[in-house]
Protein backbone atom coordinates (compact mmCIF):
# COMPACT_ATOMS: atom_id res chain seq x y z
CA UNK A 1 0.00 0.00 0.00
CA UNK A 2 1.32 3.45 -0.96
CA UNK A 3 0.77 5.98 1.82
CA UNK A 4 1.44 9.70 1.52
CA UNK A 5 2.43 11.14 4.91
CA UNK A 6 1.93 14.88 5.42
CA UNK A 7 3.30 17.01 8.27
CA UNK A 8 2.14 20.63 8.03
CA UNK A 9 3.68 23.51 9.97
CA UNK A 10 2.73 27.17 9.96
CA UNK A 11 4.92 27.88 6.91
CA UNK A 12 6.13 24.44 5.91
CA UNK A 13 4.93 21.10 4.59
CA UNK A 14 6.96 17.91 4.95
CA UNK A 15 5.96 14.83 3.02
CA UNK A 16 6.98 11.24 2.40
CA UNK A 17 5.56 8.60 0.10
CA UNK A 18 5.96 5.20 1.76
CA UNK A 19 5.35 1.69 0.42
CA UNK A 20 4.18 -0.14 3.53
CA UNK A 21 4.46 -3.65 2.02
CA UNK A 22 8.24 -3.29 1.76
CA UNK A 23 8.65 -0.48 4.34
CA UNK A 24 10.32 1.56 1.62
CA UNK A 25 10.41 5.34 1.32
CA UNK A 26 9.64 6.08 -2.33
CA UNK A 27 9.94 9.86 -2.19
CA UNK A 28 10.23 12.70 0.29
CA UNK A 29 10.47 16.44 0.37
CA UNK A 30 9.83 19.70 2.15
CA UNK A 31 8.05 22.89 1.16
CA UNK A 32 9.55 25.82 3.06
CA UNK A 33 8.50 29.43 3.61
CA UNK A 34 4.96 28.79 2.38
CA UNK A 35 3.21 32.14 2.02
CA UNK A 36 6.47 33.97 1.30
CA UNK A 37 7.81 35.14 -2.06
CA UNK A 38 10.96 33.16 -1.18
CA UNK A 39 9.14 29.82 -0.88
CA UNK A 40 10.76 26.71 -2.32
CA UNK A 41 10.49 22.92 -2.40
CA UNK A 42 13.22 20.39 -1.65
CA UNK A 43 12.30 17.12 -3.33
CA UNK A 44 14.16 13.84 -3.44
CA UNK A 45 15.95 11.44 -1.14
CA UNK A 46 19.38 12.24 0.28
CA UNK A 47 21.92 12.64 -2.57
CA UNK A 48 19.12 12.97 -5.14
CA UNK A 49 17.59 15.96 -3.35
CA UNK A 50 16.91 18.97 -5.54
CA UNK A 51 15.72 22.45 -4.68
CA UNK A 52 13.15 24.28 -6.79
CA UNK A 53 12.15 27.87 -6.09
CA UNK A 54 8.40 28.02 -6.44
CA UNK A 55 5.98 30.59 -5.07
CA UNK A 56 3.38 28.94 -2.83
CA UNK A 57 0.86 31.38 -1.42
CA UNK A 58 -0.70 28.87 0.97
CA UNK A 59 -0.84 25.17 1.84
CA UNK A 60 -3.24 24.46 -1.02
CA UNK A 61 -0.67 25.66 -3.54
CA UNK A 62 2.06 23.80 -1.64
CA UNK A 63 0.11 20.54 -1.90
CA UNK A 64 -0.43 21.06 -5.62
CA UNK A 65 3.34 21.50 -5.99
CA UNK A 66 3.93 18.34 -3.92
CA UNK A 67 1.54 16.27 -6.05
CA UNK A 68 3.24 17.55 -9.20
CA UNK A 69 6.69 16.70 -7.82
CA UNK A 70 5.57 13.19 -6.87
CA UNK A 71 4.19 12.43 -10.33
CA UNK A 72 6.40 14.42 -12.71
CA UNK A 73 9.95 14.50 -11.29
CA UNK A 74 12.88 12.66 -12.91
CA UNK A 75 12.62 9.74 -10.49
CA UNK A 76 8.87 9.60 -9.95
CA UNK A 77 7.64 6.27 -8.66
CA UNK A 78 4.02 7.10 -9.46
CA UNK A 79 2.47 8.72 -12.51
CA UNK A 80 -0.86 9.70 -10.99
CA UNK A 81 -2.19 10.70 -7.59
CA UNK A 82 -4.71 7.89 -8.02
CA UNK A 83 -1.85 5.45 -7.37
CA UNK A 84 -1.70 6.66 -3.75
CA UNK A 85 -3.88 4.45 -1.56
CA UNK A 86 -4.29 6.75 1.45
CA UNK A 87 -3.00 9.92 3.11
CA UNK A 88 -1.84 10.09 6.74
CA UNK A 89 -1.65 13.44 8.52
CA UNK A 90 0.44 14.29 11.55
CA UNK A 91 -1.82 16.23 13.92
CA UNK A 92 -0.03 17.85 16.83
CA UNK A 93 -2.99 18.22 19.20
CA UNK A 94 -5.82 15.76 19.63
CA UNK A 95 -6.67 16.85 23.17
CA UNK A 96 -8.53 14.23 25.17
CA UNK A 97 -10.81 13.50 22.20
CA UNK A 98 -8.45 10.94 20.66
CA UNK A 99 -6.42 8.15 22.24
CA UNK A 100 -5.52 6.53 18.91
CA UNK A 101 -5.19 7.30 15.23
CA UNK A 102 -8.49 7.63 13.36
CA UNK A 103 -10.06 7.78 9.92
CA UNK A 104 -10.88 11.41 9.15
CA UNK A 105 -14.51 12.43 8.85
CA UNK A 106 -16.37 15.67 9.52
CA UNK A 107 -16.58 15.01 13.26
CA UNK A 108 -12.80 14.51 13.45
CA UNK A 109 -12.23 17.69 11.45
CA UNK A 110 -14.51 19.66 13.80
CA UNK A 111 -12.64 18.41 16.88
CA UNK A 112 -9.21 19.22 15.40
CA UNK A 113 -10.51 22.72 14.68
CA UNK A 114 -11.76 23.09 18.29
CA UNK A 115 -8.25 22.29 19.51
CA UNK A 116 -6.49 24.80 17.25
CA UNK A 117 -5.99 27.35 20.07
CA UNK A 118 -3.81 24.77 21.86
CA UNK A 119 -1.61 24.22 18.77
CA UNK A 120 -2.03 27.39 16.71
CA UNK A 121 1.07 26.79 14.57
CA UNK A 122 0.16 23.23 13.59
CA UNK A 123 -3.52 22.29 13.78
CA UNK A 124 -4.79 25.03 11.39
CA UNK A 125 -2.34 24.21 8.55
CA UNK A 126 -3.02 20.49 9.05
CA UNK A 127 -6.73 21.20 8.65
CA UNK A 128 -6.00 23.19 5.51
CA UNK A 129 -4.12 20.21 4.07
CA UNK A 130 -6.97 17.83 4.93
CA UNK A 131 -9.44 20.05 3.13
CA UNK A 132 -7.18 20.44 0.09
CA UNK A 133 -6.69 16.67 -0.11
CA UNK A 134 -10.46 16.23 -0.04
CA UNK A 135 -10.64 18.58 -3.00
CA UNK A 136 -7.70 17.23 -5.03
CA UNK A 137 -8.18 13.54 -4.18
CA UNK A 138 -11.89 13.10 -3.41
CA UNK A 139 -12.75 9.75 -1.93
CA UNK A 140 -9.18 8.92 -0.93
CA UNK A 141 -9.04 7.73 2.70
CA UNK A 142 -7.29 10.13 5.08
CA UNK A 143 -6.18 9.45 8.64
CA UNK A 144 -5.18 11.63 11.58
CA UNK A 145 -2.26 10.49 13.74
CA UNK A 146 -2.06 12.56 16.92
CA UNK A 147 1.09 13.55 18.81
CA UNK A 148 -0.94 13.60 22.00
CA UNK A 149 -2.63 10.18 21.68
CA UNK A 150 0.29 8.22 23.16
CA UNK A 151 -0.09 10.13 26.42
CA UNK A 152 -3.79 9.46 26.97
CA UNK A 153 -2.65 6.58 29.18
CA UNK A 154 -1.19 8.95 31.80
CA UNK A 155 -2.86 8.51 35.20
CA UNK A 156 -4.80 11.50 36.62
CA UNK A 157 -2.07 12.06 39.21
CA UNK A 158 0.33 12.77 36.33
CA UNK A 159 -1.90 14.68 33.90
CA UNK A 160 -3.90 16.89 36.29
CA UNK A 161 -2.66 20.30 37.45
CA UNK A 162 -3.13 21.47 41.07
CA UNK A 163 -5.50 24.27 40.04
CA UNK A 164 -9.17 24.49 41.05
CA UNK A 165 -10.71 21.30 39.73
CA UNK A 166 -13.70 23.10 38.24
CA UNK A 167 -11.47 25.37 36.14
CA UNK A 168 -9.51 22.42 34.79
CA UNK A 169 -12.68 20.59 33.83
CA UNK A 170 -14.34 23.64 32.30
CA UNK A 171 -11.37 24.50 30.08
CA UNK A 172 -9.96 20.99 29.51
CA UNK A 173 -6.75 22.02 31.27
CA UNK A 174 -4.48 19.01 31.70
CA UNK A 175 -1.16 17.61 30.54
CA UNK A 176 -1.44 16.50 26.92
CA UNK A 177 2.22 16.05 25.97
CA UNK A 178 3.74 16.21 22.49
CA UNK A 179 6.11 14.26 20.23
CA UNK A 180 4.03 11.20 21.13
CA UNK A 181 4.48 9.50 17.76
CA UNK A 182 8.25 9.83 18.12
CA UNK A 183 8.25 8.53 21.70
CA UNK A 184 6.07 5.58 20.68
CA UNK A 185 8.36 4.68 17.78
CA UNK A 186 11.65 4.80 19.71
CA UNK A 187 10.19 2.91 22.68
CA UNK A 188 9.16 0.04 20.43
CA UNK A 189 12.48 0.10 18.55
CA UNK A 190 14.27 0.02 21.91
CA UNK A 191 12.43 -3.16 22.87
CA UNK A 192 13.27 -4.71 19.49
CA UNK A 193 16.97 -3.89 19.86
CA UNK A 194 17.03 -5.34 23.37
CA UNK A 195 15.22 -8.45 22.14
CA UNK A 196 12.65 -8.17 24.93
CA UNK A 197 8.89 -7.53 24.98
CA UNK A 198 8.15 -3.87 25.62
CA UNK A 199 5.72 -5.06 28.32
CA UNK A 200 8.75 -6.19 30.36
CA UNK A 201 10.69 -2.91 30.15
CA UNK A 202 10.99 0.45 31.89
CA UNK A 203 12.19 3.01 29.33
CA UNK A 204 12.92 6.74 29.43
CA UNK A 205 12.60 8.21 25.94
CA UNK A 206 14.27 11.54 25.15
CA UNK A 207 13.29 13.53 22.06
CA UNK A 208 15.89 16.29 21.98
CA UNK A 209 15.73 18.71 19.06
CA UNK A 210 14.83 22.39 18.88
CA UNK A 211 11.75 21.22 20.76
CA UNK A 212 12.51 18.78 23.59
CA UNK A 213 10.50 16.30 25.60
CA UNK A 214 11.15 13.29 27.83
CA UNK A 215 8.71 10.49 28.60
CA UNK A 216 8.46 7.60 31.04
CA UNK A 217 7.27 4.41 29.35
CA UNK A 218 6.50 1.74 31.94
CA UNK A 219 5.84 -1.75 30.52
CA UNK A 220 4.79 -0.26 27.19
CA UNK A 221 2.50 2.39 28.70
CA UNK A 222 3.31 6.11 28.83
CA UNK A 223 2.97 7.15 32.49
CA UNK A 224 4.46 10.66 32.37
CA UNK A 225 5.91 13.20 29.96
CA UNK A 226 7.56 16.60 30.25
CA UNK A 227 5.47 18.69 27.85
CA UNK A 228 2.16 19.72 29.32
CA UNK A 229 -1.00 21.65 28.42
CA UNK A 230 1.08 23.06 25.56
CA UNK A 231 4.54 22.22 24.13
CA UNK A 232 6.00 25.10 26.18
CA UNK A 233 6.24 23.12 29.41
CA UNK A 234 9.05 20.86 30.59
CA UNK A 235 12.64 20.94 29.38
CA UNK A 236 14.65 23.98 28.41
CA UNK A 237 14.58 24.06 24.59
CA UNK A 238 15.98 25.96 21.64
CA UNK A 239 13.72 29.02 22.02
CA UNK A 240 11.24 27.82 24.68
CA UNK A 241 11.84 28.30 28.39
CA UNK A 242 10.25 25.07 29.60
CA UNK A 243 9.13 24.91 33.23
CA UNK A 244 9.48 28.17 35.18
CA UNK A 245 7.89 29.67 38.27
CA UNK A 246 4.46 30.81 36.94
CA UNK A 247 4.63 33.93 39.12
CA UNK A 248 7.29 35.23 36.71
CA UNK A 249 4.55 35.84 34.13
CA UNK A 250 2.47 38.42 36.06
CA UNK A 251 5.73 39.89 37.38
CA UNK A 252 6.93 40.59 33.81
CA UNK A 253 3.51 41.88 32.76
CA UNK A 254 3.54 44.39 35.61
CA UNK A 255 7.20 45.39 35.68
CA UNK A 256 7.96 45.43 31.96
CA UNK A 257 4.53 46.74 30.92
CA UNK A 258 3.99 43.72 28.67
CA UNK A 259 0.79 42.07 27.54
CA UNK A 260 0.09 38.39 28.20
CA UNK A 261 0.59 37.75 24.48
CA UNK A 262 3.99 39.45 24.54
CA UNK A 263 5.15 37.38 27.52
CA UNK A 264 3.89 34.24 25.78
CA UNK A 265 5.93 35.22 22.72
CA UNK A 266 9.03 35.71 24.88
CA UNK A 267 8.62 32.31 26.51
CA UNK A 268 8.04 30.50 23.21
CA UNK A 269 10.36 32.29 20.79
CA UNK A 270 13.01 34.24 22.71
CA UNK A 271 13.97 32.01 25.64
CA UNK A 272 15.76 28.69 26.07
CA UNK A 273 19.22 28.34 24.56
CA UNK A 274 18.70 31.50 22.50
CA UNK A 275 17.55 33.63 25.42
CA UNK A 276 20.26 32.55 27.85
CA UNK A 277 23.19 32.45 25.42
CA UNK A 278 22.18 35.47 23.36
CA UNK A 279 23.75 33.63 20.42
CA UNK A 280 21.51 30.97 18.91
CA UNK A 281 18.81 28.38 19.47
CA UNK A 282 21.08 25.81 17.80
CA UNK A 283 23.06 23.57 20.15
CA UNK A 284 25.92 23.46 17.64
CA UNK A 285 26.37 27.23 17.72
CA UNK A 286 26.08 27.37 21.50
CA UNK A 287 28.59 24.50 21.79
CA UNK A 288 31.13 26.34 19.63
CA UNK A 289 30.70 29.52 21.66
CA UNK A 290 31.00 27.63 24.94
CA UNK A 291 34.19 25.92 23.73
CA UNK A 292 35.55 29.41 22.94
CA UNK A 293 34.91 30.50 26.53
CA UNK A 294 31.70 32.53 26.11
CA UNK A 295 30.29 32.59 29.65
CA UNK A 296 26.65 32.90 28.67
CA UNK A 297 27.02 30.03 26.22
CA UNK A 298 28.60 27.89 28.96
CA UNK A 299 25.72 28.77 31.27
CA UNK A 300 23.11 27.92 28.61
CA UNK A 301 24.87 24.64 27.89
CA UNK A 302 24.98 23.66 31.56
CA UNK A 303 21.35 24.67 32.16
CA UNK A 304 20.22 22.63 29.16
CA UNK A 305 21.96 19.48 30.41
CA UNK A 306 20.76 20.09 33.99
CA UNK A 307 17.16 20.32 32.78
CA UNK A 308 17.42 16.92 31.08
CA UNK A 309 19.12 15.29 34.08
CA UNK A 310 16.39 16.58 36.39
CA UNK A 311 13.58 14.95 34.41
CA UNK A 312 15.63 11.81 33.85
CA UNK A 313 15.97 11.37 37.61
CA UNK A 314 12.30 12.12 38.19
CA UNK A 315 11.12 9.48 35.76
CA UNK A 316 13.51 6.81 37.04
CA UNK A 317 12.01 7.35 40.50
CA UNK A 318 8.44 7.38 39.16
CA UNK A 319 8.97 3.99 37.52
CA UNK A 320 11.10 2.66 40.41
CA UNK A 321 13.94 1.90 38.03
CA UNK A 322 14.89 1.94 34.36
CA UNK A 323 16.14 -0.62 31.86
CA UNK A 324 17.03 1.69 28.99
CA UNK A 325 17.36 5.37 28.11
CA UNK A 326 16.77 6.28 24.47
CA UNK A 327 17.84 9.49 22.75
CA UNK A 328 16.57 10.79 19.40
CA UNK A 329 16.22 13.91 17.21
CA UNK A 330 18.93 16.38 16.22
CA UNK A 331 20.53 16.92 19.62
CA UNK A 332 19.90 13.47 21.02
CA UNK A 333 21.42 11.76 17.98
CA UNK A 334 24.35 14.06 17.25
CA UNK A 335 25.45 16.17 20.25
CA UNK A 336 28.01 13.92 21.93
CA UNK A 337 29.14 16.64 24.37
CA UNK A 338 25.58 17.14 25.61
CA UNK A 339 25.19 13.38 26.05
CA UNK A 340 28.43 13.32 28.05
CA UNK A 341 27.11 16.03 30.39
CA UNK A 342 23.74 14.29 30.79
CA UNK A 343 25.24 10.98 31.90
CA UNK A 344 28.25 12.25 33.83
CA UNK A 345 28.54 10.66 37.28
CA UNK A 346 25.52 8.38 36.97
CA UNK A 347 27.48 5.15 37.40
CA UNK A 348 26.02 4.61 40.93
CA UNK A 349 22.59 4.44 39.27
CA UNK A 350 23.80 1.73 36.87
CA UNK A 351 24.01 4.18 33.95
CA UNK A 352 27.49 3.96 32.43
CA UNK A 353 28.26 5.87 29.21
CA UNK A 354 30.95 4.44 26.94
CA UNK A 355 33.03 7.49 26.05
CA UNK A 356 34.43 5.99 22.85
CA UNK A 357 31.05 4.80 21.53
CA UNK A 358 29.59 8.19 22.41
CA UNK A 359 32.20 9.99 20.30
CA UNK A 360 31.69 7.88 17.17
CA UNK A 361 29.31 9.13 14.49
CA UNK A 362 27.18 6.59 12.67
CA UNK A 363 25.18 8.81 10.30
CA UNK A 364 21.64 8.03 11.32
CA UNK A 365 22.21 4.46 12.55
CA UNK A 366 20.76 2.90 15.69
CA UNK A 367 23.48 2.24 18.25
CA UNK A 368 24.24 1.48 21.89
CA UNK A 369 26.46 4.09 23.56
CA UNK A 370 26.52 2.57 27.06
CA UNK A 371 29.33 0.30 28.19
CA UNK A 372 28.67 -3.39 27.63
CA UNK A 373 28.52 -4.02 31.37
CA UNK A 374 26.17 -1.09 32.08
CA UNK A 375 23.00 -2.41 33.76
CA UNK A 376 21.03 0.40 32.11
CA UNK A 377 21.40 0.60 28.34
CA UNK A 378 21.79 3.96 26.61
CA UNK A 379 20.63 3.80 22.99
CA UNK A 380 20.59 6.35 20.16
CA UNK A 381 17.66 5.66 17.82
CA UNK A 382 16.85 8.01 14.91
CA UNK A 383 13.13 8.64 15.08
CA UNK A 384 10.82 7.80 12.21
CA UNK A 385 7.48 9.44 12.83
CA UNK A 386 6.59 9.12 9.15
CA UNK A 387 6.85 5.34 9.31
CA UNK A 388 4.58 5.24 12.37
CA UNK A 389 2.02 7.46 10.61
CA UNK A 390 2.15 5.26 7.51
CA UNK A 391 1.78 2.10 9.60
CA UNK A 392 -1.19 3.48 11.53
CA UNK A 393 -2.77 4.60 8.26
CA UNK A 394 -2.27 1.15 6.76
CA UNK A 395 -3.84 -0.52 9.80
CA UNK A 396 -6.91 1.74 9.62
CA UNK A 397 -7.41 1.61 5.85
CA UNK A 398 -6.87 -2.15 5.60
CA UNK A 399 -9.84 -2.64 7.93
CA UNK A 400 -12.21 -0.61 5.75
CA UNK A 401 -14.98 -2.59 4.04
Amino acid sequence: MKILVLNAGSSSLKYQLIETDTQTMLAKGLCERVGSKNSYIKHGADKDERIFHQFMADHEEALRVVFDALTHSDRSTITSIDQIDAIGHRIVHGGDFFDESVLIDQDVIAKIARLSPLAPLHNPPALACIEVCQKLAPGMPQTAVFDTAFFQTLPPSAYMYPLPYELCRAHRIRKYGAHGTSHRYIAHRCAALLGRPIEDLKIVTCHLGNGCSISAVDHGIAVDTSMGFTPLDGLMMGTRCGSIDPAIIPFLIENENLSAAEVNDIMNKKSGLLGVSGISNDVRDVTDAAMSGNERAVLAYDMYAHSIRKYLGQYIVEMAGVDAIVLTAGVGENAERIRRLIFAGLQPLGIVLDQEKNRLRHNGKERFISRDESPVKIIVIPTNEEFMIAQDTYDIVSRLP
